[in-house]
C-alpha cells in the first residue's frame, strides 16, 4: 500500500479490499461441523447403546476426571505456537516454521482414524479447503497414530492435507493437549473392538485433547478451540473469520 502517493487512493483501495475480505466467505457455502454432528447423533440415539450402564458410568467418570485435570487445555490466543518438525504419513518431514513462511496454518490435533468425531471434523474441514486457500492458508493435522495408519486413512478418505504423526507425544505436550487414557477406559474400548495400541503402537495410549489453532505467519495463535469433551470441535466459520482478520492486517 505504501506505493500509492495519494492518501485518498490508499484509503479507497484499503476499504475496498477489506469489504471484499469480510464478505467473501459470506457468499460461499461453508460446511458446518455442528450440522454433521447433529445428523450423526440422531442416528446414534435411534439405536440402543452398545455400552452397558456400568461402562457408561466409567466413561462419564473418566470424562469428569479429565475435565478437572485439564480445565483450560491448549495454548491460547496471542501465544507463540511452538515450532515442530514431524514426519507425515509417507516419511516426509514437515516443519511448521517453514510452512508458516507460505501463509497461515490451520493446525488440528485429532485422536485417530478410529474416532468418528475426528473423521467427521476432518471431512468438514476438507469441504472448506478451497475457502481456506483463498486466504493463503493450509490445513495441517497431527495425530498420535502411526504413519501406516495415517496412510490408510489418507487413501480411504482422499485427504489432500498433511497428516503428521506425533510418535513421542512431544508436540501434544508442547501445545498442552496431552493426556493418558485411563486403564479402565482402555479396557472398555478394547472390549468393544477398539484397541488404541493397534493405531498408536504397543504401549502407546496417549491421546491429544482435540484442538484446533489458526496460526498467522508470525507464528501467533489468532484463534483456537480445545475441549476435553471430544465431541466439540472448531467450526470452519470460526477459522475463516480468523483468516479474514489476518488478511486485513496484511493489506
Amino acid at each position: 500500500m505504501r506505493f500509492f502517493k495519494s492518501n485518498k487512493v490508499v484509503s479507497g483501495v484499503l476499504m475496498s479490499c477489506l469489504m471484499t475480505l469480510s464478505t467473501l466467505h459470506a457468499s460461499e457455502e461453508i460446511s458446518s461441523y455442528q450440522e454433521s454432528f447433529d445428523k450423526f447423533m440422531q442416528k446414534m440415539q435411534a439405536a440402543p447403546s452398545k455400552f452397558s450402564k456400568e461402562e457408561q458410568e466409567v466413561m462419564k467418570k473418566a470424562a469428569e476426571s479429565l475435565s478437572k485435570s485439564l480445565p483450560n487445555p491448549g495454548i491460547h490466543l496471542g501465544e507463540k505456537a511452538p515450532f515442530f518438525n514431524l514426519k507425515n504419513a509417507f516419511g516426509k518431514e514437515v516443519s511448521l516454521k517453514k510452512e508458516l513462511k507460505k501463509g497461515p496454518v490451520i493446525l488440528v490435533f485429532y485422536r485417530g482414524a478410529w474416532c468418528p468425531f475426528c473423521n467427521m471434523h476432518l471431512h468438514v474441514l476438507q469441504e472448506n479447503l478451497e475457502i481456506f486457500k483463498k486466504y493463503g492458508a493450509q490445513l495441517i493435522t497431527i495425530t498420535p497414530q502411526t504413519p501406516d495408519k495415517s496412510a490408510e486413512q489418507i487413501k480411504k478418505d482422499g485427504y489432500p492435507f498433511e497428516v503428521l504423526s506425533d510418535l513421542d507425544n512431544k508436540v501434544m505436550k508442547d501445545y498442552k493437549l496431552y493426556f493418558e487414557m485411563p486403564e479402565k477406559l482402555l479396557s472398555i474400548y478394547k472390549k468393544h473392538g477398539l484397541d488404541i495400541e493397534v493405531y498408536n503402537g504397543a504401549k502407546r495410549t496417549a491421546l491429544p485433547i482435540p484442538g484446533s489453532f489458526v496460526i498467522d505467519k508470525k507464528g501467533i495463535v489468532r484463534a483456537m478451540q480445545a475441549q476435553t469433551d471430544y465431541k466439540i470441535r472448531m467450526e470452519p466459520k470460526m477459522i475463516i473469520e480468523a483468516l479474514v482478520e489476518i488478511s486485513k492486517e496484511e493489506i
